[in-house]
């Protein structure tokens, strides 16, 4: 919505301008379009990073994740062939991208019910979405535990 918005300097504040930015449309066909939108600005994703390893598994959709750094900061790329799930991607990094392991194991999705993405996605893309987060928080534990992201 606001391209101007400074970015969140935590999960938190990244989750509550979420929750501000939905409040702004008034149905759900307005939000899924914003989500697409979302989806669209989502960086390059290399064709090489498009493997089975990086692969999640869970989601109908083809949906790949790649994680670098270290504990003191996660660093997270993704993407997906479809616009509603790259949307919800762009949602997930603006979270959980580039913070310590320690705060996105602490970070509960809470945007996803304020927002109503919890009664608005289809069960398959709910699934997909619970696969992308218990993804990113397996490599946050790993890196907090002292193994590499991958």
């Amino acid at each position: 919505m606001n391209d101007t918005q400074p970015p969140a300097t935590s999960a938190a504040e990244a989750q509550q301008q979420i929750i501000d930015e939905f409040a702004y449309f008034s149905d759900w066909s307005e939000r899924y379009q914003y989500l697409i939108d979302l989806g669209k600005r989502l960086p390059p994703f290399p064709e090489a990073w498009k493997t089975e390893a990086n692969r999640v598994h869970g989601c109908q959709s083809q949906v790949w994740l790649v994680a670098s750094g270290d504990a003191s900061r996660l660093h997270l790329a993704a993407s997906s062939d479809s616009a509603i799930v790259s949307g919800l991607i762009a949602l997930l990094l603006r979270v959980y991208a580039d913070r310590p392991a320690a705060e996105i194991l602490a970070t509960e999705p809470v945007f996803i019910e304020a927002i109503g993405l919890g009664r608005h996605l289809s069960p398959t893309r709910a699934n997909g979405l619970a696969a992308m987060l218990a993804r990113i928080k397996d490599i946050a534990a790993r890196v907090q535990a002292g193994q590499k992201p991958a």
